[in-house]
């Protein structure tokens, strides 16, 4: 699967790369319809030091495209729960994609 990085006031990380290429290939290894992926790492101002660190995940499948964020005090943690969420997106679309 081929997995592209994006940074925006954020500067890159081989420790972030190498953690969401270990997530995302374990979704692979389950889900063998992904095509690709695109993962972005944003930070936001705020004052919150709870939330800024944003990790959205774009998985492109056959006819659609899954997309999720979160945005947490650390990205491991935003990373970490955007997968989740895309996790079971990719289930409930693996199990659509059996009942035709």
């Amino acid at each position: 699967m081929n997995i592209n990085f994006e940074y925006k006031d954020v500067s890159a990380s081989k420790r972030l790369e190498a953690l969401a290429e270990e997530k995302l290939n374990k979704l692979e290894d389950k889900f063998d319809f992904i095509v690709n992926a695109d993962v972005y790492f944003k930070k936001e101002n705020t004052s919150s030091p709870e939330k800024g660190m944003i990790c959205e995940i774009r998985i492109n499948v056959p006819g659609t495209t899954i997309f999720s964020s979160s945005n947490n005090g650390a990205f491991e943690v935003s990373l970490s729960k955007a997968t989740t969420e895309v996790k079971s997106q990719l289930q409930r679309r693996k199990d659509k994609m059996q009942t035709h």
